[in-house]
């Protein structure tokens, strides 16, 4: 029992540190091209047609999900592909996501730098995240 405290310990402050490095880059990064810091946990539509399609592709990956996780409780003597793993799904959708904003920003947005830095900061998101499953969260855990 005492095991898993720590282990679950060390995902925790792994986990903040990833983020405070993610966030980090993205302050660096804005500050640089000289644009506004997005909000946490915000939509920031840029207009009515970013939102529609916002919401689109939330609900189609929603769905996915949905669909993924079904396939995946019922067909666990098969095996799962990978493209129905959770981690792929998200990743796609993050990419996905933040590559609809970065085509909003391209095209509406103000400060047309905008969309350079949420592709820099997707691309810099990506890598962590593709490094930390490579590495097995850096060795911490035997995975």
């Amino acid at each position: 029992m005492n095991h898993i405290n720590i282990e679950l310990r060390t995902l925790i402050l792994f986990l903040i540190g990833l983020l405070l490095v993610i966030s980090t880059f993205g302050f660096v990064i804005r500050k640089l091209l000289g644009v506004e810091r997005k909000k946490w946990f915000s939509y920031n539509h840029l207009n009515e047609r970013h939102k529609k399609l916002d919401w689109t592709v939330r609900i189609i990956f929603t769905s996915l999900f949905l669909i993924s996780s079904y396939y995946t409780i019922y067909n666990d003597s098969v095996g799962t592909p990978w493209y129905f793993g959770t981690w792929f799904i998200i990743i796609v959708f993050l990419i996905t996501s933040e590559m609809l904003r970065a085509f909003m920003e391209w095209r509406y947005a103000e400060n047309k730098r905008d969309f350079v830095a949420t592709i820099a900061e997707m691309m810099f998101m990506i890598s962590i995240v593709l490094l930390t499953i490579k590495t097995d969260f850096f060795g911490l855990f035997n995975i």
